[in-house]
């Protein structure tokens, strides 16, 4: 599953399918604001009414503009229904974003992924912008604010960082940012869902290599060697106190997380449960003489920062040491989620065996085969469901990167068009995400060539070699250069984290300028892709596990070992573009499926999966367009020559 990147791109505009009655309807799943009178589809909402009772709030509070956040009060991405305040806003319910409204404007920002769902979703009361940069929203701002005017901001919603951002493009211009403590969206949302019940879980001890006191010691480790001699640590995203004390919640879709704060001093543990706001504990806490609170920026609210003063109070780093510790994980961690993804494999290869025999029948959409991986997903041991929404999408569709289908715009599976499934699951042991783009007809020319090129982008990344140290994002290129050489490139990132039981993003691994240093023990997805807009998309996903390299003289050095166990679509390969290391890299990853996947199929007595399985791990001939053959047909051929020259 994709996460946002740095480079957007107008990659992903109108869907259109390849008929014209069917076209017509298509075409009219996008609004239409310039139209007389202007056109909305069904799914757009209707947001009149509650713009016009928010503006009442935002003039009583003095303020002219009102920046609204598309997270929680833990500055999650995936976020629990009661805190969707841009969705109910503004109606689009993409997972980034951020909303503004003043007195007579309401605009929104997201990336790439989402600008066709924007507009399917949004009426007419709404602009759509596409730089999603704090300085895109602060300069829309000084243009829209008067001088001396206020822009308020939910405090629990901005971290410290953002509020930091927004506070320098804005601080020379007379306008100044207002920290409004009341939800100004919750006063106008009458219906909001409550809180959820809460239920929490301990995890299984034949999942967990360190004890929850283990945990704890190891972390109050790293305070006490702080040469800034920090007190206390306070924690605010949700898989940080999750992963300290070993508990998993339900508060939260397809993330298994509660509502939660944690305070961890030298000799006490303050754990706060489905609080929304900190309780009084904290600022009396904070209040003690010699006390200094030690905070990562980038998950911590402004609200808890505006409690620990004064400055001398506070130390800051980008991120806790909680969630730098947790990326790397121990052998334990590495084994079952190595595990994890075998039997999520199961599930992917009976999907794509099924869609083979299925489509050219015409009866699949794309809901039903998100429906399919998903059931075949519960079946496997320790499924706790989906780990994110699934993406399935065929054609058109295909070339919007974060596209989910409903009712209103699932399509029917068709063998003349290219069909994209990002999905992944939740299991006690792991958390799983895999994207497959394969065509059960004949790709074009150039379809077959993109997917040629994206696949060369994961194999160079995966088999880079690369200095212990290394940040993702200095080798994130890797992923984008055989794209790059034809003159086609996507518009989001190329990898993020990905954990034990977590959310399917797990920062702070990745590719991104923010992520962390690659280190042994860490996983992260690699997922280059191409998206031609109202065609098709293509993308390749794996999970990967940073483990050591062997090299000829250096000895602190590190490469990717693939734990993702699905082939790709040999019809899609031209292996006349891979270089022979490509090639090779790929026949040892087809043997690594074999061995691994295929024993887990005979365990689970699965053998049409096997075959299946089997025929498309065959290794590849370097001279012709997804040409294969087998060892054994490699024996006889090896035979066959000897035997000619004998006769020659």
């Amino acid at each position: 599953m994709t996460s946002c990147g740095g480079l957007l791109l107008a990659l992903c505009l109108a869907a259109l399918t390849g008929t014209t009655a069917v076209a017509a309807a298509y075409e009219r799943t996008e609004r239409n604001c310039s139209a007389s009178p202007p056109y909305l589809p069904s799914t757009a909402v209707n947001t009149t009414l509650r713009l016009q009772e928010l503006r009442v709030q935002m003039l009583l509070q003095n303020i002219s503009a009102y920046i609204i956040p598309g997270t929680d009060s833990h500055l999650s991405e995936y976020i629990a229904p009661r805190d969707a305040r841009m969705a109910f806003m503004t109606g689009f319910t993409g997972s980034a974003g951020t909303a503004v409204v003043t007195q007579t404007k309401a605009t929104l920002w997201t990336d790439s992924r989402y600008w066709v769902q924007a507009e399917r979703q949004m009426d007419c009361n709404w602009d759509l912008e596409i730089d999603v940069s704090v300085r895109s929203v602060a300069e829309w701002l000084i243009s829209e604010v008067p001088p001396g005017g206020y822009i308020g901001f939910d405090p629990f919603l901005f971290s410290l960082k953002t509020q930091g951002d927004y506070s320098v493009f804005l601080e020379s211009t007379n306008r100044s940012l207002m920290s409004v403590p009341v939800n100004l969206v919750d006063q106008v949302w009458t219906d909001r869902p409550p809180i959820p019940p809460g239920n929490l879980t301990r995890l299984p001890d034949r999942v967990i290599n360190r004890s929850w006191e283990m945990k704890v010691e190891q972390i109050r480790n790293q305070i006490r060697e702080n040469p800034y001699e920090p007190t206390a640590l306070l924690l605010s995203a949700l898989d940080e106190t999750a992963w300290l004390f070993n508990l998993r919640g339900n508060d939260i879709p397809y993330n298994p997380f509660f509502y939660s704060y944690t305070l961890l001093t030298m000799d006490e543990i303050w754990l706060f449960l489905h609080t929304e706001r900190v309780t009084e504990e904290l600022k009396t806490y904070v209040d003690q003489p010699g006390v200094k609170v030690w905070i990562g920026t980038e998950y911590t609210n402004y609200a808890l920062y505006e409690i620990i003063t004064p400055e001398e109070k506070l130390m800051t780093s980008t991120y806790s040491p909680v969630l730098t510790t947790k990326a790397v994980k121990d052998e334990t961690e590495q084994r079952i989620l190595r595990d994890a993804h075998v039997r999520d494999a199961v599930a992917v290869v009976q999907l794509l065996m099924w869609l083979e025999k299925a489509v050219p029948e015409g009866k699949e959409t794309e809901l039903t085969a998100a429906a399919y991986v998903n059931k075949c997903r519960s079946k496997q041991k320790d499924s706790r469901g989906p780990s994110f929404e699934t993406i399935s999408a065929s054609g058109p569709n295909a070339a919007l990167a974060h596209y989910s289908p409903s009712e209103e715009t699932s399509r029917r599976l068709t063998v003349d068009e290219m069909y994209l499934v990002d999905s992944g699951g939740q299991y006690l042991d792991g958390t799983t995400d895999i994207t497959r783009t394969v065509h059960w007809g004949t790709p074009t020319a150039m379809q077959k060539e993109a997917f040629t090129r994206v696949l060369m982008g994961n194999i160079e990344i995966s088999r880079t070699i690369f200095p212990s140290g290394t940040r993702g994002v200095n080798m994130e290129m890797l992923g984008r250069r055989a794209l790059w050489e034809v003159g086609l490139n996507y518009g989001h990132g190329t990898g993020h984290g990905v954990g034990n039981f977590f959310g399917v993003h797990e920062w702070p691994v990745g590719f991104q300028s923010n992520n962390i240093p690659f280190r042994i023990g860490m996983f992260t997805s690699i997922e280059p892709g191409y998206y031609k807009e109202n065609d098709f998309g293509i993308r390749i996903e794996d999970v990967v596990v940073i483990k050591p390299a062997k090299t000829k003289y250096g000895h602190n050095y590190l490469t990717f070992e693939t734990v993702s166990l699905v082939p790709y679509d040999r019809k899609l390969i031209d292996t006349s573009i891979l270089s022979s290391e490509q090639l090779q890299w790929l026949n040892n990853y087809y043997e690594t499926i074999r061995n691994l996947l295929g024993a887990e199929l005979d365990n689970q007595g699965l053998h049409e999966e096997k075959k299946w399985m089997l025929k498309h791990t065959e290794a590849f001939m370097k001279s012709g367009s997804s040409e294969s053959v087998c060892s054994s047909s490699l024996t006889l051929i090896a035979l066959a020559v000897t035997l000619l020259h004998n006769i020659i």
